[in-house]
């Protein structure tokens, strides 16, 4: 045996349990191997983005980009236990995620109507008066499109095998089919309508206090034991350098570009680990039963 394996299933453990939670190996036995049609082919672009421990950088940068929408920010603050239980919080988007890109049409519809009537119940307005609601159409697409646009970039940055332009339109396409089933409108099916998309958001974007509260959570305070911090670190650094300038300067970030080669470096390097721990128990590169 070699004798970097115990410290490699440690390391894949720890992972797994912090995103997929204590019964990481059941659940992901669940989504993978119940036999059964899916939505997608596991190796499509949505399947290979997905599956890539680029998702780490892409979710960070996620999180922070969306904050900046005023009503999607108020909607977290006041219904969101991020704060209290921010590992629930994200071993329930992980699981989605998962589900409905690698699990059986069954599955994915059943989380999608969990979701939809969790959506219901989140409701009220900001400090300003407008009002907001989780299953808005418009801010279900803009949560899409960033997540959409987040996770491809660092893929394409960080990903095993980055997609070319025709895999990237394929992913911005399959992305859609959840983003419309969950109630989205207006939803790009390509990566020039997606960052077109992203654009037009832009006018309605804006630094608040809870965003930057946010981004001082993720970044300065994640809720880690001290071992973990340096690999955090290196992940939100990385995640911070995808964020445009203007999005890291309304979020109070350093915004000095020319330090961003010095963040991607450590995403490569952070994201080559992870890939390492994980690629011993990663269901994706196993056979899946799709009939």
């Amino acid at each position: 045996m070699s004798l970097l394996a115990q410290p490699r299933a440690a390391l894949a453990h720890a992972l797994l349990s912090r995103v997929a939670g204590p019964e990481a190996d059941a659940a992901r036995n669940e989504i993978h191997r119940t036999p059964g049609p899916r939505w997608f082919d596991p190796e499509s672009p949505i399947g290979r983005v997905h599956g890539d421990a680029s998702m780490f950088v892409g979710g960070v940068r996620a999180l922070l980009l969306q904050s900046l929408h005023p009503q999607v920010m108020q909607a977290v603050a006041d219904h969101s236990g991020y704060r209290s239980n921010p590992w629930g919080r994200l071993q329930n988007t992980a699981t989605f995620i998962a589900t409905t890109t690698f699990g059986t049409v069954e599955a994915a519809e059943r989380a999608v109507r969990i979701v939809r009537a969790r959506h219901k119940r989140v409701v009220g307005e900001t400090p300003s008066g407008v009002a907001y609601a989780a299953s808005d159409a418009h801010l279900l697409t803009w949560v899409h499109v960033v997540e959409a646009e987040s996770f491809l970039l660092a893929h394409q940055i960080f990903g095993r095998r980055p997609l070319d332009r025709d895999g990237c339109d394929e992913y911005v396409a399959q992305a859609a089919v959840v983003a419309r089933a969950l109630g989205a409108q207006d939803v790009p099916t390509t990566l020039a309508e997606l960052r077109a998309s992203l654009a037009g958001f832009r006018p309605e974007l804006a630094s608040t206090g809870p965003a930057r509260d946010v981004a001082r959570f993720l970044l300065l305070t994640p809720p880690l034991p001290w071992p973990a911090r340096p690999g955090y670190a290196l992940i939100a650094a990385a995640g911070v350098g995808l964020l445009p300038v203007w999005a890291r300067r309304e979020l109070a970030l350093p915004a000095v570009p020319a330090l961003d080669p010095v963040l991607r470096a450590g995403g490569k390097a952070v994201t080559a680990t992870i890939r390492w721990a994980l690629d011993p128990v990663d269901p994706v590169r196993t056979a899946v039963p799709t009939a």
